[in-house]
């Protein structure tokens, strides 16, 4: 597939980001197995411990809309498997944004805004209204309640929001390595994105503006960045390079 996911869906009501799922499935999948085949090896073979066969199964559809629409990437990380806990947590979050255009506003825009513009407390009411005008006003106030309570725990899983044990949630801008910017950089060559190189709801999620991206992005290794005023050109080593 290969493409920034635009058509709503509700996967998130019913798995968060699952980080360490996650990284379970890329150590064990073969993308030459598929359906029934894949489902009965992951079953069998505990790939996520001793979670019943409707849990496998519905981890398994989520993670193949998350990561094998991006073979080049899910190759990469079968053969990589990022060991820092925040690389991990990052690329999870990234696919997801990638193939979820809610999860996608919600972190890109609607946090980025709050943290950058002095209003980074909020609770899961103050989300459920703010659904209303992401096209949501037509769902049920219970199932917009669903929805930000979802949201907000997966941006809590990526490092986005203070834990829930501190009173009202509080927007925040992650730790962001070298490794994993380098990852999602090399993604972002391969699938077109909503944005441009210096402004887009991936690099705004976790706190990178157009001046720290400039930054940052020159001095990656394995990544040339060069830019002339508007005019952005980005050069790396591809995916299948990492190790």
């Amino acid at each position: 597939m290969n493409t920034e996911v635009h058509e709503r869906h509700t996967r998130i009501l019913r798995l968060t980001l699952a980080v360490a799922e996650s990284r379970a499935y890329w150590a064990s999948v073969d993308p030459a197995l598929s359906g029934a085949a894949r489902l009965e090896r992951a079953f069998n073979e505990r790939w996520f411990g001793h979670k019943s066969l409707a849990r496998v199964k519905l981890l398994l559809g989520n993670f193949s809309a998350r990561f094998d629409a991006y073979p080049a990437a899910l190759d990469a990380l079968r053969r990589w498997v990022p060991e820092a806990p925040a690389t991990r947590s990052l690329v999870c979050h990234w696919h997801l944004q990638i193939s979820d255009p809610l999860y996608r506003a919600f972190t890109g825009s609607w946090l980025a805004e709050r943290r950058v513009g002095g209003r980074p407390q909020f609770d899961t009411d103050i989300v459920a209204r703010a659904l209303a005008s992401e096209g949501l006003d037509g769902v049920a106030s219970s199932t917009r309640q669903q929805y930000a309570t979802k949201l907000i725990r997966t941006a809590d899983e990526a490092g986005l929001v203070s834990p829930s044990n501190q009173g009202p949630r509080t927007a925040l801008a992650p730790r962001v390595p070298d490794e994993a910017l380098g990852y999602l950089v090399r993604l972002l060559r391969q699938v077109p994105f909503s944005g441009d190189w210096r402004e887009n709801p991936y690099f705004r999620s976790v706190g990178l503006d157009a001046e720290t991206v400039d930054a940052r992005l020159r001095r990656l290794p394995d990544v040339s960045y060069q830019r002339m005023g508007e005019l952005v050109e980005v050069e790396a080593t591809p995916l299948e390079a990492l190790r």
